[in-house]
């Protein structure tokens, strides 16, 4: 008999992981270029031949025992540690050093592991909807409460009125996601200041601390000269976990890191709880190889062109057939408002034109669906005939 609190996560399981499954038994019937899978962000770009090269110079020239051994700390190595420090204070003009960095397994393990370290029972985290689902479980794994605050539908942009509202002494952490995920929205630095100073004033109100974490997987993903600020210049309890998932398309290899700064409350401390959490989740310490291969690679980018084209492409073409969504600045998703107000049953209606969508209440925001571009291109242009079917089947 499983516990209780699993009964209601495999009952409540994760929808894209669903879509993503259809996708495949779908393909076996109709053949892959058949099926129209928008459900996963997986991307489509391959990995920068650095990154190969990088593996294959570490294979021939490391120690192999040392190179697959477990980390002398938690946090990882530390000239791999120092050299993440180094390149984010050239980046965004920071003071970090290796002692700041903790090594993680991919910016979902970076999260638990921040949370296991901050939550009590009972205490409440912040999010703002559409946000990404699996937030909700992360909250839940420490007996944490999480707080929505309702989405703004014409901008996808935080409802800064509301949250102040919602902040209570419970208030441990916020949770912000820029670019974001569903609605590649960029949080931007007019709006990060608000925030910042609203959580300022609360702080001084309750006498508590209120740590802002930003997950960010998608940040070298925005177009168009769209520019990303960078939370802990403008925030000292700030935390921020990162993904190379995206950023070099490594999203099965499972390595990140978090960033406590020296200026977070209770830093030192923090930072070796988030050491101890790494050990006692079970991550041990993050892949060893992937660690040295990001080190060799950190100044390498996937060609987010690919996925500007397909932004672009899909964009206006459904556009043209009338649906409405907003323009994303970053990430590699689209979110389209449904044309019926259960976009449940939308979803199920693109499904017999084998197009696979994520509806939106997953995330948190009902009446809408998310659509993951970071698939090939010809994916995306043979799936608008679809689409115009499936605009037709709605008029």
């Amino acid at each position: 008999m499983i516990s209780k609190k699993m009964e209601n996560m495999v009952a409540n399981s994760s929808a894209i992981r669903a879509m993503f499954e259809e996708g495949n038994r779908l393909a076996k019937i109709y053949g892959a270029e058949n099926v129209f899978d928008f459900s996963l962000g997986n991307p489509n770009v391959p990995a920068p031949e650095a990154v190969k090269k990088a593996i294959i110079d570490l294979l021939n020239e490391e120690d192999p025992v040392g190179l697959h051994g477990y980390t002398n700390s938690n946090a990882g190595y530390e000239d791999v540690r120092q050299a993440v420090a180094e390149s984010l204070n050239g980046r965004f003009g920071t003071n970090f050093a290796a002692c700041n960095i903790t090594m993680t397994v991919g910016a979902a393990g970076g999260l638990n592991v921040i949370l296991k370290a901050l939550l009590n029972p009972g205490d409440e985290v912040i999010v703002f909807a559409p946000y990404f689902g699996e937030y909700r479980n992360y909250v839940s794994n420490y007996d944490g409460v999480v707080v929505e605050i309702s989405p703004d539908t014409e901008t996808f942009q935080p409802k800064l009125d509301e949250f102040e509202t919602k902040i209570t002494p419970k208030t441990r952490a916020v949770i912000v996601n820029t670019p974001n995920n569903p609605t590649g929205v960029v949080y931007p630095e007019e709006t990060i200041k608000k925030m910042a100073a609203i959580m300022e004033k609360k702080q001084r109100e309750y006498g508590t601390d209120i740590y802002l974490i930003s997950d960010e997987p998608y940040r070298e993903l925005a177009y168009g000269g769209i520019e990303v600020p960078y939370l802990t210049k403008y925030y000292a309890n700030t935390v921020v976990g990162y993904s190379y998932s995206k950023s070099l398309s490594l999203p099965g290899e499972r390595i990140g890191y978090l960033v406590i700064p020296d200026e977070a409350a209770d830093s030192e401390n923090l930072i070796s709880a988030a050491n101890v959490a790494t050990r006692i989740l079970g991550f041990v310490n993050a892949p060893t190889l992937q660690q040295k291969v990001v080190k060799a690679c950190l100044n390498e980018k996937t060609d987010i062109s690919f996925y500007d084209r397909n932004r672009e492409t899909l964009y206006n073409g459904l556009k043209e057939l009338g649906f409405e969504c907003i323009k994303p600045e970053g990430a590699f998703y689209l979110f389209v408002k449904s044309p019926v107000a259960d976009e449940k049953e939308f979803c199920a209606a693109a499904k017999k034109y084998n197009i696979l969508l994520v509806p939106g209440s997953s995330f948190g925001c009902p009446g809408y669906v998310r659509i993951a571009y970071c698939v090939a291109y010809e994916t995306i242009v043979n799936s608008l005939p679809k689409f115009k079917e499936l605009a037709a089947e709605y008029k």
